[in-house]
């Protein structure tokens, strides 16, 4: 259930990039990016993410969340009067940093292009507004309908922010993310990206015109104000994207065991929330449930897959959600269902307990 998706945490050559530079720089930044924390490594690994992007220029930030909530409501500083148009099931840090910007907002429901398209037409055309969307969802695994979101945003004038964190690493002709494998990035105004999760390692960004780059870098107090990552940290995962983009047999092997799990999960009859991504959530609907089959996993089959309760999803939708990565064998995925199976007949979880879209 974690997100590593790729296992590069554990690859030999981002582990060994690690140490070295780790002896040769130390452990810390030594400050802010403004003051002594900018380095040759994390220079160089905006140049990698600008690059894998095909932007102008990347900014990283100390994670993902600060990415968004810095970026999101710095932009209120940066363009005046700016109208923010949210997909209702987007991310707790673009929530806040929406919130944070004190503008005015829009929310449309999820994944739905025509409450998209309904809402743009009550907003006055000539005012400034950016949308703001994920490309896929982590606790649905549903994906935006990025060409037409697009399209929409050309027709009245509207600026585009996607956060690609589940998706950067695994989808793309170099593991970009979705807007890259839809033809479209260059499209999206700004594109924010982590580096927690299939980079396997920590950090967040985002990658735009120099423009864009430029006024959030001397605007966003989330940049400013905290310390840069560690040289180790840039170089392990600068190192990290560049054997992502040149090993696409891995994000083979991904989908190939994300195929099985569904595959199996079929035939065992087990419902899944049916996506065409690499997240394979199970709907239980109860958190006691949801907890007791978690801790069953783990105490009696050493299967560990954390349950997701409310906050994270709305009450009433609890779920497992299941991320198979390369790492995970035929044998691992067979084990899984049979024990999900057994769990399911031990307490009594009917068929109808679960919720499929």
């Amino acid at each position: 259930c974690i997100n590593d998706y790729l296992g590069m945490a554990q690859n030999p050559a981002v582990v060994s990039k690690a140490v070295d530079v780790l002896k040769e720089m130390g452990t810390g930044a030594g400050g802010t990016r403004n003051i002594g924390g900018k380095n040759s490594r994390i220079v160089s690994l905006e140049e990698t993410l600008a690059k894998f992007h095909k932007k102008d220029r990347a900014l990283v930030f100390t994670s993902g969340y600060v990415s968004n909530d810095t970026t999101l409501s710095t932009l209120s500083r940066i363009i005046p009067d700016l109208i923010y148009i949210s997909d209702e099931d987007n991310h707790a840090s673009i929530i806040h940093g929406i919130r944070n910007s004190r503008c005015e907002k829009h929310i449309y429901k999820h994944v739905d292009i025509e409450s998209l398209h309904n809402v743009l037409k009550s907003i006055d055309k000539n005012k400034p507004k950016i949308i703001v969307f994920e490309s896929i969802y982590s606790m649905d695994g549903l994906e935006s309908p990025v060409e037409k979101i697009c399209d929409l945003a050309e027709e009245f004038g509207a600026m585009t922010y996607i956060d690609e964190v589940h998706t950067v690493g695994l989808y793309g002709n170099n593991g970009s993310g979705i807007a890259n494998l839809r033809g479209c990035a260059h499209r999206i105004d700004i594109i924010q990206g982590t580096l927690g999760k299939a980079v396997g390692v920590i950090g967040g960004y985002i990658a735009a015109s120099n423009e864009i780059i430029e006024a959030v870098r001397l605007a966003a107090p989330g940049f400013i104000f905290t310390t840069a990552l560690t040289p180790s940290t840039a170089a392990a995962a600068e190192e990290s994207i560049k054997y992502i983009s040149t090993h696409p047999e891995d994000r083979e092997k991904l989908f190939d065991r994300v195929q099985r799990l569904k595959s199996n999960f079929d035939k065992a009859g087990i419902s899944y929330i049916e996506n065409n991504s690499h997240i394979v959530p199970v709907v239980i609907g109860d958190p006691v449930l949801t907890k007791q089959i978690s801790q069953t996993l783990l105490n009696e089959y050493s299967i560990f897959v954390q349950h997701i309760n409310y906050p994270t999803v709305a009450k009433g939708t609890e779920r497992l959600r299941f991320t198979p990565t390369p790492c995970h064998t035929y044998e691992m995925i067979d084990e899984l269902t049979e024990a999900l199976v057994e769990v399911f007949a031990k307490l009594e979880i009917k068929q109808e307990a679960f919720v499929a879209a």
